[in-house]
C-alpha cells in the first residue's frame, strides 16, 4: 500500500508547492502589502515595541487566552521548528546561496499576510460558556463565506490541520528529535520517545495556561542558545562574511553558475526553493499561527497583528539567516567542502539533513557541532510539537465538541511516540500534503475579507473593541 501511495502523493505534492501555493501565497503577501500600505514597514517599529518594550518570561495567569507575548511564543514555538534548520540548508543545497535572498523577500511579504491572519483571528474569535477563547481560520473563513460554502471550507481546514500538524506533523518532529539524540549520544530511541510522551502529556492535560507558562520561557531561551552558537561560529569565520553576503546575491541572480543549467531554469530552482522553504519555515498564510494569536489579551486586534509580523522576522530574518550564514560561510566560502560545487554535486558530498552539523562542526569540531544541533534540533523540534498540538486541539473542538480534544491528545501522544520508534516517507509527505491543502481555504477567507483587515491598519474607531 505504501508503495502505491508514496509516488501519488509525491506527484500531488509537487504539483501543490510548485505551483499553486507559491504563486497564491505571493499573491497574497503582495495583495496585503499594497492594500495595507505595507504595514510590515510602517508598523514594525510599533510590533518591536510591543514585544519588547516589556518583555517578561512570566506572563502571569490569564482569567483566559494568553498574554500578548505568550501568544506570540507559542506562535514562534511552531515557526521555528526543524525547518529552520533542516528547511534553510535544503533551499542552499538545491537552489543555490541565492535562494536565501528569495527567503528574505518571501518573509518580507509574509509579515504582511501574517498581520491580516492574526487580525482576523482577533477579530472573529469566540469565547465558550467555559471560558476557553476559540479562534482562528475556521472562524474567520465561516464569517468570509455564510452558509454551506462557509462550512465546508472551514470543515475541510480543519480536518486537514488536524492530520497535518495535530498528528502526521508532530510525528515527523519527533522523528527528528529521536534521530538526532540518538546519533549524537547513543540512546536508544525508545527511551527518548518515552521521556518526551511524558512531558509533553503533562504540558496537554495543563490546557492552554501551562502550554502558554512553558512556552513564553523555552522560546526565549532556545532562541538565545542558538543564537549564542551561531554567532561564535560567524566570529570564527569573520573573514568569509563579506563573500559569504556576495554569493547570496549574486546566486539570486546568476544561479546558473551554481546550479547549472540555463539562467531560466536556474533561477526558478533558486526562486521556488526560497519561496518553498521560506513560506513552510514562516508559516505566514499557512493559517496555523492565527490560533495562538486568537489567544492573546490585547486591546484591539491591530495590537496583536504588528506583534505578529515579529514572528515572523525572528524565524526567518534572525533565526533562519543566521543559519544559513554559518552553513555558507563554513561550506561554500574558500577552503569549505563544498566551495566551487554546483548544486548536483553538493548533493552528492552532503545531505540536508546532516548540513548543519557538519557547518557547526567546522568550528567546534565533528562532535561537538553535531551535539549542538541535536539540542537545538530537539527545542525547536518540542516547541513546534507543543504548539501544532494547540492548533490541532482548537480545530477537533470545532469539529467534535470540547470533549473531543480528550480523545484527540490521546491519539497525538500515541503519533508523538511512534515518531521516535520509526520513519516513513509516507508520513512525511502524507505531513505536507495536508499542510499544503490548508493553505487553500486559508487564503480564500484572507482575500475576501480584506476590508475587515484594512479597516484596523487605518486605525478607525471600531478598531478598539476589546477595550
Amino acid at each position: 500500500m505504501t508503495e502505491t501511495l508514496l509516488p501519488i502523493v509525491q506527484k500531488i505534492n509537487g504539483y501543490l508547492s510548485d505551483y499553486i501555493l507559491v504563486a497564491l501565497l505571493i499573491a497574497v503577501g503582495l495583495w496585503y502589502s499594497i492594500k495595507t500600505r505595507f504595514v510590515q514597514v510602517r508598523h514594525f517599529k510599533e510590533g518591536w515595541n510591543s514585544v519588547f518594550g516589556s518583555l517578561s518570561l512570566r506572563g502571569g495567569k490569564q482569567e483566559s487566552g494568553m498574554s500578548s507575548f505568550q501568544a506570540l511564543a507559542t506562535a514562534i514555538a511552531a515557526q521555528v521548528g526543524t525547518g529552520n534548520i533542516v528547511g534553510a540548508s535544503g533551499a542552499i543545497l538545491t537552489g543555490g546561496p541565492g535562494a536565501i535572498f528569495w527567503m528574505w523577500v518571501i518573509a518580507f511579504l509574509g509579515m504582511a499576510t501574517i498581520y491580516a491572519e492574526a487580525t482576523l483571528a482577533q477579530e472573529t474569535r469566540t469565547v465558550d460558556k467555559d471560558g476557553n477563547v476559540l479562534g482562528g481560520p475556521v472562524y474567520y473563513i465561516t464569517t468570509a463565506f455564510k452558509g454551506g460554502f462557509g462550512k465546508f471550507l472551514a470543515g475541510f481546514f480543519a480536518v486537514a490541520i488536524i492530520l497535518a500538524l495535530g498528528f502526521f506533523g508532530c510525528m515527523v518532529q519527533s522523528n527528528s528529535i529521536g534521530e538526532t539524540f540518538s546519533n549524537a549520544f547513543n540512546v536508544p530511541t525508545w527511551i527518548i520517545g518515552v521521556v518526551l510522551v511524558a512531558i509533553c502529556g503533562f504540558i496537554f492535560l495543563g490546557g492552554v495556561q501551562r502550554l502558554a507558562s512553558v512556552t513564553e520561557k523555552i522560546v526565549p531561551i532556545m532562541a538565545a542558545v542558538f543564537l549564542a552558537g551561531g554567532l561564535i561560529v560567524l566570529i570564527a569565520r569573520i573573514k568569509y562574511i563579506p563573500a559569504t553576503f556576495g554569493m547570496i546575491f549574486r546566486y539570486a541572480f546568476a544561479p546558473q553558475a551554481i546550479i547549472g543549467g540555463g539562467f531560466g531554469a536556474a533561477l526558478k530552482i533558486a526562486l521556488s526553493q526560497g519561496a518553498k522553504r521560506g513560506l513552510f519555515s514562516n508559516e505566514a498564510g499557512m493559517g496555523s499561527t492565527p490560533h495562538a494569536h486568537a489567544q492573546a489579551n490585547v486591546k484591539n486586534p491591530h495590537q496583536q497583528g504588528v506583534v505578529a509580523m515579529i514572528g515572523v522576522f525572528i524565524d526567518t530574518f534572525v533565526v533562519l539567516t543566521l543559519n544559513a550564514l554559518v552553513i555558507i560561510s563554513t561550506l561554500y566560502t574558500e577552503g569549505g567542502p563544498l566551495h566551487g560545487c554546483g548544486a548536483a554535486a553538493a548533493q552528492d558530498v552532503l545531505k540536508k539533513t546532516n548540513l548543519a552539523q557538519t557547518a557547526f562542526g567546522v568550528v567546534f569540531g565533528e562532535g561537538a557541532g553535531a551535539m549542538f544541533v541535536a539540542v537545538c534540533l530537539f527545542f525547536f523540534a518540542f516547541s513546534t510539537i507543543l504548539g501544532w498540538n494547540l492548533f490541532g486541539k482548537i480545530n477537533m473542538a470545532y469539529l467534535f465538541g470540547q470533549r473531543s480534544t480528550v480523545v484527540y491528545t490521546v491519539i497525538a501522544l500515541v503519533f508523538i511516540f511512534l515518531g521516535t520508534l520509526t520513519s516513513s516517507d509516507l508520513v512525511w509527505e502524507l505531513s505536507d500534503m495536508f499542510n499544503n491543502l490548508m493553505v487553500i481555504p486559508n487564503a480564500i477567507a484572507l482575500f475576501a475579507l480584506t476590508g475587515l483587515v484594512v479597516k484596523h491598519v487605518n486605525g478607525t474607531p471600531e478598531a478598539d473593541r476589546w477595550e
